[in-house]
């Protein structure tokens, strides 16, 4: 497969995936439970994209310094923190272990 057919490929299914999305019925939009399966969607395809990008390497599993920046935003945000400050606290966790390893 070319580079041009691969990209043709992804073009055909994302306008296929939109379109489908616009003949989904309506009532299905309405029901109550729609929001609360969009919201649970939301969350997990986020915690499982922010775990593959913190204990994956390539195909082997990665303890690293991206380990530390994760626990120490969390920590940060359990704690309530500002997220510049979250953010600026798991950059400076991951180079403190970068920097000792």
């Amino acid at each position: 497969m070319t580079l041009w057919s691969a990209l043709l490929l992804a073009c055909a299914s994302t306008y296929a995936i939109k379109w489908l999305g616009h003949a989904v019925p309506a009532r299905w939009l309405r029901s109550p439970r729609m929001p609360r399966v969009a919201g649970a969607l939301t969350v997990a395809l986020l915690a499982s994209l922010t775990v593959m990008n913190t204990f994956a390497n390539g195909t082997t599993l990665a303890l690293d310094a991206r380990l530390a920046a994760l626990a120490t935003a969390a920590l940060a945000l359990a704690l309530r923190l500002p997220f510049l400050l979250v953010v600026l606290l798991g950059a400076a966790a991951a180079a403190l272990v970068r920097g000792l390893s």
